[in-house]
């Protein structure tokens, strides 16, 4: 039970816009609370001391904003936090938990500027100010959230976008040759045409999707030297010792940083990417 619960809380998981971009974010949540407020005037919220209602609640959305972005800058600093390729739903709560307790400490100092003098050195009144920046900012967070938790369903089978396509040759693109040891052989493609590379031996294996079909091309030669050979293609990637692969094919992946499972346009099998290079799989994957 506990394993499920854990294998659940630890799945890939997209991080929340707020946190992954703290100013935007930070600004959202200031324009949702003061709205949310001034239509609402939930919670027992008044006008400060010297300030009209429509004045005090804009101050503290204000100070719940600086909350916010500071928390994410914070947040982005702690090493377990920092690596957003290896984002899960337990890390997601989190950081949605410490922010909005920032944003309740940041709410319950900001009174003693706002508020009429009054004794608010107490527990209570900070608990107030805790419990009001849960209750109102844990709405937009969750909205963030909700958006991104259809990959989480989703689970192990995480759909990339505009991957299922045999769209091949784009008129920028550049023909690859690639050279055998024999000689006397060479295999010409071009970039768009290629799915992956497989290597058996002492040949490779061209999955390429050509002349409106998809091919296999045998050539004598060594899994390294083709790599080398298309190393300057940003988007096609050594996934594993005997792989490489065009990262724009990919329909789904499932797995997680331990190790993926890649499924390609044209190809029955599932590609591995070793464990080594999952950080670099995300990277480039990102950037597509």
């Amino acid at each position: 039970m506990l394993r499920e619960i854990n294998k659940y809380l630890n799945k890939d998981f997209p991080q929340n816009y707020i946190i992954r971009n703290p100013l935007p974010g930070a600004l959202i949540v200031a324009i949702f609370c003061f709205a949310f407020l001034l239509m609402y005037q939930p919670l027992g919220t008044h006008a400060g001391w010297f300030l009209s209602y429509e004045a005090t609640m804009a101050v503290y959305c204000l100070v719940a904003a600086a909350a916010i972005f500071i928390s994410a800058k914070f947040i982005k600093n702690i090493g377990y936090f920092s690596n957003t390729e290896d984002w899960t739903i337990f890390k997601e709560f989190a950081t949605i938990i410490i922010s909005l307790f920032v944003m309740g400490v940041f709410g319950y100092f900001a009174g003693f500027l706002i508020e009429e003098p009054a004794a608010r050195w107490n527990f209570a009144t900070f608990f107030d100010s805790l419990k009001n920046a849960f209750l109102i900012g844990i709405i937009p967070f969750l909205f963030f959230t909700s958006v991104n938790m259809r990959f989480w369903f989703l689970g192990d089978n995480i759909v990339q976008k505009g991957s299922e396509s045999y769209k091949t040759i784009n008129p920028n693109e550049d023909l690859i040759k690639i050279s055998s040891k024999l000689k006397k052989e060479e295999l010409n493609f071009y970039p768009g045409q290629f799915i992956c590379a497989e290597s058996e031996g002492n040949y490779v294996v061209f999955h390429l999707y050509r002349n409106e079909q998809l091919q296999k091309v045998v050539i004598r030669n060594s899994i390294n030297n083709v790599e080398r050979q298309l190393s300057k293609i940003s988007y096609i990637m050594r996934t594993h010792r005997a792989f490489i692969v065009n990262l724009k094919k990919i329909i789904s992946r499932k797995g997680n940083t331990l190790g993926y499972r890649l499924k390609l346009s044209g190809v029955d099998d599932e590609i591995p990417v070793a464990r080594n290079k999952t950080k670099e799989f995300n990277r480039l994957l990102k950037q597509l």
